[in-house]
């Protein structure tokens, strides 16, 4: 297998230029991207790909990245697809000087795997426009410097685009990327989409463009979270069993959907349009059972609830009509089938096929999404408004709603629909809240986050070994003394942990998901590196975690819509987060404008940090590690949050080089009332 790897040492390949290739119809395919570029500009688009080409083949594939520009919107470069099976192979396998710089071979593979990529032709992991890279170029590029790399060099990345490898010290990240850095001003969903039709920007998502995506698994363990502690907060109690969670999407990170719902112990329904999809998940086992037609969910939502089934069910169809014949089902028998409910469409992407409309079959949508771009649109908008006007009728009946963080009510409020409330004036509040404002949030504050690994040796025992030495160190954490609120925390993942790999969650690389707060981080990863040393563990363990955690991403409709303070537009945590990890000796860091509610609406800094045994690996976990963390916390305890401002104590007691500000509270609010109210306002002249 190590020979067939062999070719990502050769990079692009030109002489001679492989054949002309179609795309693989039998895979999904991103939808036909929209832009208003101008003649000048689409010349500017082919010159920009044409760039990566030297000019004796210019003639040959300036007409074909012309026509991919016209049919897709987008020039990928279909011609340079890989020809060997994109896939995470053991570390040994790679062509590479540095056992870093084969990481993080391994892991972008993983990201472009068709197992794990929601459209691995179009370069996109998920989230309908997650991209690794822009165009196959790219990949070729990154592969080649990858394999040349040394200790002494950090490659940079532009929005996919690979600058260079520059000199550096061994100190020193082996990869900067950053995705989709816009000035300001010119963040606007119409110059994303010309940017990227002219390939001189990206949306890295969370962690596709940062090489850190694990498969649906990476979202399954937050889902479980998030469920269980709905049933508490909402429905007071611990046991789910019989209760119904409607929601929707199984493509990216919502395929994670259904298997969360059945280990939460609930019986999870969720729609999805793209039969595709539907069938993925379900030959994955991440979905029990699929179903086309209304009447037969309706009867098999009778039926598992009368036996109290912990199981998924998949309706191939929209949503909006799911919610509406729940509607018409409580409006007619006075019988309110679902107890919690959710959204997880693409909806930071709403108008370019993260959201189809319910007026139109799936097939048709793709049609007129690219012939008619200004219907779409409308009917998208419409589609969302009857969709919270079910859901609106359901929650007065006493079903609980919450948003995932998708940007489904932000984009319904611009839609029109009855989501606001009444004298909000930071726009941040919504008629139902934000998951991070009342479900993660407090967790967030406690430094509880998704900490991740892969066992780069490809090998499921090497991943058994570490989920037995995390309910190890999860033990040994939980017999220490530790606040209430904390050991809650510590006996949800314990409970995930010894039940992990009963759930076959392995899609791609051999990964684990577990939220973990500064103490247990720092001991996994010091754990996974001595087992590295004394070979327990047969080669390194590549660690991250999604920038959707305590410190990584500043979005202010999720990670901090829970920040009251006036400062949730800002972004000093995110690109503070990226820049510490970097200098504290992560392997590779990552800085993106956009996450997962969309491109100019947050910004998000990732890491990855590759444990190989040794005593410096072993430092530069325990040193950055303790930052990634602790950044999030004490932004958090500023902003006034109790669990922060426990959390950020017991750190300071625990390291005496750390100081942290810590914030004064307000004892006597009437104070502030009075001193406004006789304040005369200033009048600005111009």
């Amino acid at each position: 297998m190590a020979g067939e790897l062999e070719v990502l040492c050769r990079g692009l390949e030109l002489d001679p230029l492989p054949p002309a290739r179609k795309r693989d119809e039998s895979l999904p395919h991103a939808p036909i991207r929209g832009h208003s570029l101008t003649v000048p500009e689409q010349r500017m688009a082919v010159q920009n790909a044409l760039r990566y080409i030297p000019p004796s083949a210019h003639r040959v594939l300036a007409e074909e990245f012309a026509s991919e520009l016209r049919n897709y919107g987008h020039i990928y470069m279909y011609r340079f697809l890989p020809q060997f099976p994109v896939r995470a192979y053991p570390l040994k396998d790679f062509p590479a000087k540095s056992k870093h710089a084969a990481a993080m071979m391994l892991m972008i593979l993983n990201n472009l795997d068709p197992q794990v990529a929601q459209f691995p032709q179009e370069l996109v992991t998920y989230g309908g426009n997650g991209q690794v890279f822009s165009n196959w170029a790219q990949f070729w590029l990154t592969m080649q410097y990858l394999s040349q790399m040394n200790e002494e060099q950090t490659l940079v990345m532009y929005s996919g685009h690979p600058l260079g490898l520059f000199p550096s010290n061994y100190g020193a990240p082996r990869i900067v990327i950053t995705n989709g850095m816009v000035i300001p001003n010119y963040s606007s969903r119409q110059n994303y989409d010309n940017m990227f039709a002219l390939g001189v920007t990206m949306y890295g998502q969370m962690t596709a463009g940062s090489y850190c995506y694990i498969g649906p698994q990476g979202i399954v363990h937050g889902t479980m979270i998030t469920v269980l502690n709905a049933g508490r907060k909402y429905l007071g109690t611990d046991d789910l069993a019989g209760k119904v969670f409607v929601t929707s999407g199984l493509g990216g990170m919502s395929g994670a959907q259904a298997k969360a719902a059945v280990i939460a112990g609930c019986i999870g329904i969720v729609a999805e349009v793209s039969l595709d999809a539907v069938k993925k998940r379900h030959a994955q086992g991440w979905l029990h059972e699929m179903e086309s037609d209304l009447d037969q969910v309706i009867l098999r939502i009778r039926v598992a609830r009368k036996a109290k089934e912990a199981v998924s069910i998949g309706y191939h169809g929209n949503v909006v009509n799911l919610w509406e014949r729940l509607v018409e089902e409580y409006e007619r028998t006075g019988q309110l089938l679902v107890d919690l409910g959710s959204d997880q469409t693409s909806c930071h992407n709403p108008f370019n096929g993260g959201y189809y409309p319910v007026q139109l079959g799936y097939e048709e949508s793709q049609e007129v999404l690219a012939a008619e771009p200004d219907r779409f649109r409308n009917l998208v908008q419409k589609s969302l408004v009857r969709q919270v006007t079910a859901i609106n009728k359901l929650a007065e009946g006493g079903m609980f709603f919450w948003d995932y963080g998708n940007a489904f009510l932000l984009e319904a409020r611009r839609a029109g629909a009855d989501v606001g409330v009444e004298g909000d004036p930071t726009s941040l509040k919504f008629r139902y809240p934000s998951y991070v404002q009342d479900l993660m949030g407090d967790i967030f504050s406690l430094g509880f986050g998704p900490f991740r690994w892969v066992c780069t040796s490809g090998n499921p025992a090497d991943l058994q070994v570490t989920d037995q030495l995390a309910v190890r160190v999860i033990e040994n954490i939980l017999a220490e003394e530790v606040p209430p609120v904390v050991e809650t925390q510590y006996q949800d993942n314990l409970r995930w942990i010894r039940e992990a790999g009963q759930h076959h969650l392995v899609v791609g690389s051999q990964a684990r998901i577990l939220y973990s707060d500064r103490v247990g981080r720092t001991r996994l990863a010091q754990a996974f590196n001595c087992a590295v040393r004394d070979g327990t563990l047969q080669a390194p363990v590549v660690i991250s975690r999604d920038h959707h955690d305590v410190s990584g991403t500043d979005s202010p409709y999720r990670e901090t819509s829970n920040i009251s303070d006036g400062s949730a537009f800002t972004a000093d945590m995110a690109v503070q987060n990226c820049i510490g990890d970097a200098f504290r000796g992560a392997t590779w860091v990552a800085l993106h404008n956009g996450g997962g509610v969309g491109w100019g609406e947050a910004v998000n800094g990732g890491f990855g940090l590759v444990l190989d045994g040794t005593e410096e690996a072993a430092r530069r976990a325990v040193l950055m590690l303790a930052w990634d963390v602790s950044n999030g916390v004490a932004r958090r305890c500023w902003s006034g949050n109790k669990n922060a401002l426990l959390a950020t104590q017991a750190a300071m007691e625990e390291d005496t080089l750390l100081r942290i500000t810590l914030p004064h509270e307000v004892q006597d609010e009437e104070l502030l009332e009075a001193v406004v109210a006789t304040q005369t306002p200033q009048i600005w002249n111009a």
